[in-house]
């Protein structure tokens, strides 16, 4: 007996007496039209924690074609050791660093994975390191150094959240061998203020893929600083919603990379709300033969996105013939209610007439140089409001200058932080 005609629900499509004819022209052989177009724009990139939600990544993709995938697989297979891990935290009254639970309810409060290596890291989690800025009248600062992730394929998630009106900064200080995949949530209360450094002075042999997202709320501002000196492949890539009215942030990045080095930042802004302000600068310096950088940045302004003050721009100096820069702005503007948005991108070697400027002075030409690179980077490292750790980093490109390799030497204040 023949079932009956079931009539298709209102979210249901509705099959085509022709699947192969729209408007008169007809579908390739090979398959469906939906199938075959690829997500043309940052925002439309679907979200979950799933691995299995995500196909395998074959270096086609947009957001994977520059990427050394070889060395990348075992980090998109799955199966990774999501466990607690060894670190060092500084001590202060108004944080708190502590251990949760897979399932601890801030997961997911600042964005989803969209894509593959995110997803693995995700789906992997055992446990949650949660730092808390508390709401004090002091300015918190605290330092989370980690080196002991040893050589096996890991994965690890980060919750940082900054309470409402709270003040302060966090920073994430990875050193030793890695092969890493992660997540970092970062949520700023409503009038909190919160800056976020990510500094990643890996050793020579570490795969670390990190993306991180956050979500900043009415009247806040964070500051969101990415570094990246050391590794082998280093891809961070941050995104910042700005959901709420008068939420404000400013996106910096500094990176040197050294002879086979593969350095990637993918950034997006997404003013999503009134009011907003967005700005991001991301500064690199190549040098040895297959130095490798890339950096995409997207910004979308949303229909909802009036008033929106936006622009982003990234500046690479190449220092060595064999070289590579890949820079990529990109820019969406869903309202015509803006006050102003711009991007740009420049890519070249050293400006002769500042050296000649600095040699007509008596200065060597070497020495005119490293003065070049460092007025270079130090604009941007001068962006993180901490002095030590400003001049730590200085020291390490002077030292990427002189041997080709970072060496950075941990201050005074983490000798005196305690295993948390």
């Amino acid at each position: 007996m023949s079932s009956p005609t079931q009539t298709p629900r209102i979210d249901q499509p509705v099959e085509p007496a022709s699947a192969t004819v729209q408007h008169g022209a007809k579908a390739h052989s090979d398959g469906g039209w939906d199938s075959k177009v690829p997500v043309q724009t940052r925002s439309a990139r679907p979200q979950s924690g799933d691995i299995d939600d995500f196909p395998t990544v074959t270096g086609r993709e947009v957001n994977w074609k520059f990427a050394p995938l070889d060395k990348l697989a075992p980090l998109l297979a799955g199966g990774l050791d999501g466990s607690a891990y060894p670190f060092l935290a500084t001590e202060t009254d108004g944080a708190d660093v502590e251990w949760g639970r897979s399932d601890d309810p801030r997961v997911g409060t600042a964005g989803l994975p969209e894509d593959r290596a995110a997803a693995a890291a995700w789906t992997a989690r055992d446990a949650v390191l949660a730092v808390t800025i508390k709401a004090t009248e002091s300015y918190e600062s605290i330092t989370i150094t980690r080196s002991d992730f040893g050589t096996q394929p890991r994965a690890a998630h980060t919750v940082v959240t900054a309470e409402p009106n709270a003040q302060g900064i966090v920073v994430i200080d990875n050193r030793g061998s890695a092969l890493l995949s992660e997540n970092v949530e970062i949520v700023v209360g409503d009038n909190a203020r919160l800056t976020v450094v990510s500094l990643q002075d890996w050793a020579d042999d570490t795969v670390h893929v990190s993306t991180q997202f956050a979500e900043v709320g009415r009247d806040a501002f964070l500051k969101h600083v990415v570094v990246s000196l050391g590794g082998d492949v280093v891809r961070v890539n941050p995104s910042t919603h700005l959901g709420a009215q008068g939420a404000d942030t400013e996106m910096y990045g500094v990176y040197f990379a050294d002879a086979g080095q593969y350095i990637e930042q993918q950034v997006y802004v997404n003013h999503d709300a009134p009011n907003t302000r967005g700005r991001v600068n991301y500064k690199g310096a190549l040098q040895g033969q297959g130095a490798h950088t890339v950096w995409i940045g997207d910004v979308l302004i949303g229909r909802a996105g009036d008033d929106t003050d936006s622009y982003e721009q990234n500046r690479n100096l190449v220092l060595t013939d064999g070289t590579r820069a890949d820079s990529i702005p990109n820019l969406e503007i869903e309202t015509g209610n803006i006050q102003g948005a711009g991007h740009a991108s420049a890519t070249g070697r050293f400006d002769d007439e500042q050296l000649f400027y600095l040699q007509a002075r008596g200065i060597p030409e070497e020495e005119a140089r490293r003065l070049v690179v460092l007025g270079f980077l130090v604009e941007v490292i001068q962006k993180i409001g901490a002095p030590e750790l400003e001049e730590r980093l200085i020291a390490a490109v002077e030292q990427e200058l002189a041997e080709g390799r970072t060496v950075l030497v941990a201050p005074s204040a983490e000798a005196d932080g305690s295993d948390a």
